[in-house]
């Protein structure tokens, strides 16, 4: 008989594991009014380090990694006027399997006036790994969206490689039936795209952050240009304008880099659409 994880005595642990979050608005403060959860997912007792009106999750996935087979679902349903940021609190791995696919799927709907911030840390993608990756988010007409992810391909302190595997990256993001924004991206491992300039030229981290729900006008545009810019880089850089929100890519050497321009930017944006500054989750310094 398999476990709860999905282990028998004929293979190996296989985890499904699900969460499922809720967010209302109750007066000033935005409360956690659902929770439940399957290992191996779960969350810590949410805090508000900004005050009320935001509330910061944990999300916890205490295997640290993926394996081939693996699956974690995470559904999120934000009321009308809620706030939430979700985090990680370290890199996620994804471990070699025998062509053995691991999935995430992220599924979010927001109400009007919520906001979500999705800012996991960075992902490992280890050599052999075979990894899906899926967000669907659903806005109502006044909801915002701002997440991010920064990808590591290979253990580069090892100096690994890409060399086998596949890795997919879906994200959709919907307002009335229309899609706001769709992004897919798959690498195998070996594909000529590491080393091509129109690829990632070489380099092993790519990132991405998007902000959507909202125009964006060229002022901020330009600023979030500016902040690249304004510090020496090691990497590339790109800021696109959207039709209803922003895209920002990064490729070079350092998940530490990627993830500073985008906090630079996650500032911008949360002074220019949220009028406060960012909070950088606690977790993030120790």
């Amino acid at each position: 008989m398999a476990s709860p994880g999905g282990c028998t005595a004929e293979t190996a642990c296989i985890w499904r594991g699900q969460l499922d979050l809720g967010f209302a608005r109750q007066g000033e403060r935005t409360a956690l009014v659902e929770r439940r959860a399957h290992m191996p997912l779960a969350i810590q007792r949410p805090f508000y380090p900004e005050g009320p009106q935001i509330c910061h999750v944990l999300v916890l996935h205490p295997p640290g990694g993926m394996v081939g087979g693996d699956r974690l679902e995470i559904d999120l349903d934000l009321k009308l006027g809620a706030q939430a940021l979700l985090t990680t609190p370290s890199a996620g791995k994804w471990y070699r399997s025998a062509r053995r696919q691991a999935l995430q799927q992220i599924h979010a709907r927001l109400a009007d006036d919520a906001h979500l911030e999705w800012l996991p840390q960075e992902t490992i993608v280890f050599d052999g790994a075979y990894v899906r990756q899926s967000q669907h988010v659903e806005l109502a007409p006044r909801a915002t969206w701002l997440g991010w992810d920064i990808t590591r391909f290979g253990r580069s302190a090892r100096n690994e490689r890409f060399l086998t595997g596949e890795w997919r990256n879906f994200t959709e993001v919907w307002r009335d039936g229309r899609p706001l924004w769709i992004d897919r991206q798959r690498i195998a491992g070996g594909d000529r795209l590491f080393d091509a300039t129109y690829g990632l030229a070489g380099q092993p981290v790519v990132g991405s952050l998007v902000w959507l729900g909202q125009p964006v006008v060229a002022a901020v545009i330009e600023a979030a240009r500016a902040a690249w810019r304004a510090s020496p880089r090691s990497g590339e850089a790109g800021v696109t304008r959207l039709t209803q929100g922003m895209l920002c890519r990064y490729r070079g050497p350092s998940s530490a880099e990627a993830r500073q321009w985008f906090g630079e930017v996650w500032d911008l944006l949360r002074q220019t659409f949220r009028a406060r500054p960012a909070c950088s989750p606690r977790i993030w310094n120790t």
